[in-house]
């Protein structure tokens, strides 16, 4: 059975770092487009960043432009999230998601993701 693992979350100072993962289990998503949402409670989960299937093309939502980078090591099916320079409005659930459409184009809507990981929790003080 196919599933995303996500890890790396905690409790870290404004202006600090951490680095998540998520690790794909079950098949490989080498040929999948893979992305990180959030969501803060009593909010709607909102994309974060993408990767495309290839690694070679990215994209971050404005608000975490410039401090977080997403990566893919396929030949460990794995992808990272590394945020930095961390504010108190980054605190959310973060979830890792995977398009099982081979090759698609990476998207920012929620509704074409149809693999989830259960979610890692990040708590940034001030």
């Amino acid at each position: 059975q196919a599933q995303l693992v996500d890890a790396g979350g905690g409790l870290v100072q404004a202006g600090g770092s951490l680095r998540l993962s998520c690790a794909a289990s079950g098949r490989t998503f080498s040929s999948y487009a893979m992305a990180w949402f959030r969501q803060a409670p009593g909010k709607e989960r909102e994309f974060v960043a993408g990767i495309t299937w290839s690694g070679t093309s990215t994209r971050y939502a404005d608000s975490v432009k410039g401090r977080f980078t997403i990566s893919r090591d396929s030949a460990k099916n794995t992808v990272y999230l590394q945020m930095d320079s961390m504010k108190p409005e980054d605190t959310a659930g973060y979830y890792c998601a995977a398009d099982s459409r081979p090759f698609a184009s990476m998207a920012v809507v929620t509704t074409v993701y149809n693999y989830w990981g259960q979610g890692t929790q990040v708590t940034v003080s001030s």
